[in-house]
């Protein structure tokens, strides 16, 4: 390496610790700079064709722009983003979306139609973990040249292989996977036909309302503002996300002023904070639940009475009282409420003695042994020690092995677990968002293109499967709503999933700070209004 290189790289590292480490003897932090603590180790990749985690969803939000957007205080309204209008065919299979012709990628490069198409096609090529948002539409790579088109630069086309519900087309279309991504900037650092996924999981390619500056895995992100955004500029200059993994450090940040708000408190911590008049704490429900995933691989998981057993091992209301008080909810189905035929039902408690008879009538009298996977990073390892003792009670002997978000996440999707013990977040605002991926696995294999969660966990699912395409489909709400509640029922009856709790984030801010948006999902939590 050259020396004037070194020089710019050491440079560039006295910025970036000038950026995420504030002196305690500064009063606040500067007036054109967001900073915000929160746990982001969970970020694998920085490529929206395979962000398929809170913190990177996040990110894309800010940092790419989609071609529709849901209201998030109404997300039964969808509304423009990139296209400015579209219309659907006569017999509900082609949408045609009209571009607007005023934007540009932070490159420089113009924004149209073409590279719409391009980024749709990208998603089905690569077929990484969120494909399959696109690919439920009939989507494949042998037929993206002819099912997705731009008729010109401001015509965007794509023609779906039989009639769905135009809502919920429009729904996927608001998902992080959906996002609009320069092709003449990735054709240029595509390497042997990757359309530039190498380059794309550290850099960025966008023309949302900030730029990519900086991404330290488990430091921080900091993101730049984006002068010529089509919305009109931030009022900041600068976002920087901190990783702070600890809720009390975030707590102790924010008091001191070193940050402007803190995303990751807990019960103490939010206790701790009551009476500060400087800061101010505020609820954001999430479309997110709190769930373990059993994999079938497993000789005893894969028993029913086993999975059923461990349903009465968890004391749902201590933990939702202790250590997720304010932050989560006692809920035990697949669909958080809000959501289109989302039951509220929570037939399930801590019964040890109802737990122990399940197992010995699977063949378990005496217990096993399993390993569980967990992030290590409140307030899941807390959660997990728990579940841990109470499996303990059934002579169960649980092994936690935690790992940080992207070590969790990488085992998981190579359901290489024995449980999985996590959040899943709603990628878009319709019910099959969440029972598309817990209910239907069509194809068990290790190489299967369609790697729902019912798969990580090797669930076959023939009849539930049928269940999900029945409902993805009706156009009667009244029957949609009832397939639904039935594939829930379904789940909580026999299923690798015990679903526990659903999430609610909890903001905390300093008082001068206005216009942070946090959505139902996590990539509708934005920036761009930030002001201080």
């Amino acid at each position: 390496m050259s020396g004037p290189r070194r020089l710019a790289k050491f440079v560039g590292a006295i910025v970036l610790a000038a950026l995420i480490f504030c002196p305690a003897v500064v009063a606040g932090t500067p007036s054109h700079t967001f900073v915000m603590a929160m746990q982001i180790d969970d970020i694998i990749s920085l490529d929206p064709a395979e962000v398929f985690e809170f913190s990177g969803a996040e990110y894309s939000g800010n940092v790419y722009d989609r071609l529709v957007y849901f209201d998030h205080d109404d997300p039964s309204v969808i509304g423009p983003g990139i296209a400015e209008s579209w219309t659907v065919s006569d017999d509900g299979r082609t949408f045609s979306f009209t571009i607007r012709d005023d934007v540009r990628f932070h490159s420089g490069n113009p924004l149209s139609a073409f590279d719409a198409a391009y980024s749709l096609r990208r998603v089905i090529a690569l077929n990484l973990a969120p494909a399959f948002i696109l690919a439920q539409f009939g989507f494949a790579p042998d037929n993206i040249d002819t099912t997705i088109r731009a008729g010109d630069a401001r015509t965007l086309m794509f023609s779906t292989d039989r009639p769905y519900a135009p809502s919920f087309v429009l729904n996927c279309l608001t998902a992080a996977v959906a996002s609009v991504v320069d092709s003449v900037l990735l054709a240029e650092h595509e390497v042997d036909g990757d359309w530039g996924h190498g380059w794309l999981r550290t850099h960025s390619a966008g023309s949302g309302a900030f730029s990519l500056r900086v991404w330290k895995p488990n430091e921080a992100l900091i993101l730049d503002a984006y002068p010529d955004h089509w919305r009109g500029a931030a009022a900041i200059s600068r976002a920087v996300i901190r990783h702070i993994a600890e809720p009390a450090t975030q707590r102790l940040l924010l008091e001191k002023g070193d940050i402007d708000l803190a995303r990751n408190l807990g019960a103490d911590q939010l206790a701790g904070l009551a009476g500060n008049d400087d800061i101010r704490v505020w609820p954001s429900p999430k479309g997110a639940i709190y769930y373990l995933g059993l994999n079938q691989k497993h000789p005893a998981l894969s028993r029913p009475g086993v999975r059923k057993a461990l349903r009465w091992l968890i004391d749902y209301a201590l933990l939702q009282e202790t250590f997720l008080a304010e932050t989560a909810v006692v809920h035990q189905t697949i669909l958080p409420r809000g959501f289109l035929g989302a039951l509220d039902e929570t037939p399930f408690s801590l019964d040890v003695e109802k737990a122990k008879a399940l197992l010995a009538d699977a063949g378990y009298a005496d217990g096993f042994t399993v390993a569980m996977d967990t992030r290590n990073a409140a307030p899941l390892i807390d959660l997990a020690q728990s579940i841990q003792a109470n499996f303990a009670l059934a002579g169960i002997t649980l092994e936690l092995i935690p790992g940080d978000g992207k070590q969790t996440l990488t085992k998981y999707r190579a359901r290489n677990h024995d449980i999985y013990f996590g959040l899943w977040g709603a990628d878009y605002q319709d019910p099959h968002t969440n029972a598309g991926v817990f209910a239907d696995n069509p194809d068990n294999a290790e190489d299967a293109l369609n790697k729902t969660l019912a798969w990580r966990n090797a669930w076959e699912t023939p009849e539930l499967s049928g269940l999900a395409a029945a409902a993805m489909i009706e156009n009667d709400t009244a029957i949609r709503i009832g397939l639904y509640e039935e594939i829930q029922r379904r789940l909580m009856e026999d299923s690798p999933f015990v679903v526990m709790f659903q999430k609610v984030d909890v903001i905390a801010q300093r008082i001068g700070l206005k216009g942070f948006v946090a959505g139902p999902t996590f990539d509708t939590v934005f920036y761009r209004g930030v002001v201080k």
